[in-house]
């Protein structure tokens, strides 16, 4: 049996665990997760390889109609620049739940002419059960999808058959990785978002989409890495947040990012955090694309 290799793109409205669900399918944690709509405001590529081929799932924003700053427009834009090149489109949507933004999603999931295969996640929290095959009769009539997959990220359930069904659909051709890589994202990038993770899960009521990661300083030696990283934030009460009495809370923000460090790169880091205010950065256009939210 010839071989498979393509990308697969993960799409939905924010908040439908397309994050989390590409965690599961890739065996382990490789974008930061939080309740926090947008937590994801990259594409960022996970390189699955298995015996019969190589999928390649693009993790996106989710596609939102909320607000028209900078930053909003940044993470629209990358969500639908990433249904171009891809092979395989799996709409992510919630069990029991369907939303205006999802019939967006699905428009523009639909324009791209690709196989169309549609995730119903979170099916875990629907009780009793009975309440889902309905649901699925009435979202499969949405379109001719090539698959419809009740799944859930969270405990697993049912992620095998989606990825054979994601698989069955890629092109036939020999691997396009290594198939040891598992990002097509450098290290420090994954730095940067593991601090931020610790913030948003920390503060995600005190600062809602103000805060984001630059990494100064990323060297490795015998020792292990060592990273110098900014925290960028608008205000000056909000810098103070982050700090706290004594700069205890940035301590203990930097100490959870360092283990979670530990852990994704297999060695010793040592993190050094500042936090620094520039002011509107979210709403900037420049200030976005010097921060690496470039397109």
């Amino acid at each position: 049996m010839k071989r498979r290799a393509g990308y697969a793109v993960l799409v939905g409205r924010p908040n439908v665990g397309k994050s989390t669900l590409l965690n599961r399918l890739l065996g382990q944690k490789l974008v930061i997760t939080s309740h926090k709509p947008q937590t994801t405001r990259h594409r960022i590529v996970g390189i699955k390889t298995l015996e019969a081929g190589q999928i390649l799932y693009v993790d996106t924003p989710g596609l939102h109609r909320r607000g028209d700053k900078a930053m909003n427009r940044y993470l629209n834009r990358t969500a639908r620049t990433a249904l171009a090149d891809v092979d395989v489109v799996v709409l992510v949507v919630q069990a029991l739940q369907w939303s205006d933004e999802d019939d967006a999603v699905l428009a523009a999931a639909r324009a791209t002419g690709l196989p169309l295969i549609l995730a119903v996640n979170k099916v875990d929290l629907v009780t009793p059960r009975e309440r889902l095959l309905p649901y699925l009769a009435e979202v499969a009539a949405h379109a001719s999808f090539a698959a419809v997959v009740p799944v859930s990220a969270q405990t697993g359930s049912n992620c095998d058959a989606l990825e054979q069904e994601v698989l069955a659909r890629l092109p036939e051709g020999e691997d396009i990785f290594p198939p040891d890589q598992l990002s097509d994202r450098p290290e420090r990038f994954f730095a940067a978002e593991l601090l931020r993770e610790q913030v948003v899960r920390r503060y995600h009521e005190e600062l809602p989409y103000a805060v984001t990661v630059e990494i100064e300083r990323f060297d490795t030696d015998p020792r292990g890495i060592g990273i110098g990283a900014v925290i960028w934030v608008e205000r000056d009460n909000q810098r103070r947040i982050l700090i706290g009495k004594g700069g205890e809370a940035l301590k203990s923000t930097a100490s959870a990012a360092r283990q979670e460090m530990i852990r994704f790169f297999g060695m010793p880091v040592r993190l050094d955090v500042w936090v620094k205010v520039k002011k509107s950065w979210s709403s900037d256009e420049n200030s976005l694309v010097r921060l690496g939210y470039g397109d």
